[in-house]
């Protein structure tokens, strides 16, 4: 086994591991989701707002009993923080930088949770809930139509 000298899994001496900062991008999109600040969030953990802001970042590392602490308190599964994660970040784990071994990831797919546009999405949607609960059942309903293809895009398949 080399090590070719990357410190605590860094890149180099500053730059956070793209594994911290895929980990802290799910925080704060699960953490956005449920409508938490920072500083909500950090009251449920026992922590500052700048520290959760930090683990968001991936400035700072995390700890295994810390992310489990972040998993209850968000209410996901500890897979919830890794899973869909793309090849590339995989490939920059502390042991893949120390060994040059990447672990074998065979997870392509992109969580549709990860985007913008979703996230705005559900926010609007749960806003909507909250005053205006039969606008945002009708809304459900509708988009649940649509999601059964045929149902207001009887050409849709032919776009495949």
């Amino acid at each position: 086994m080399t090590t070719t000298g990357h410190i605590r899994g860094r890149i180099d001496s500053v730059t956070p591991n793209p594994i911290d900062v895929y980990v802290g991008e799910r925080i704060k999109l699960r953490r956005k989701l449920l409508g938490l600040s920072q500083s909500n969030c950090a009251k449920k953990l026992g922590l500052t707002f700048q520290q959760v802001q930090k683990y968001e970042k991936g400035i700072n590392r995390i700890s295994a009993s810390r992310l489990w602490d972040i998993s209850c308190a968000l209410g996901v599964s500890m897979d919830y923080f890794f899973e869909h994660m793309d090849k590339q970040i995989s490939d920059l784990s502390p042991a893949a930088l120390n060994t040059g071994q990447p672990f074998d990831n065979k997870n392509k797919y992109m969580d549709p949770m990860s985007s913008n546009e979703m996230l705005q999405l559900v926010m609007n949607y749960r806003r909507c809930k909250k005053f205006c609960p039969k606008i945002a059942a009708s809304l459900f309903k509708l988009m649940s139509d649509a999601g059964k293809v045929g149902t207001f895009f009887p050409y849709a398949d032919d776009e495949k």
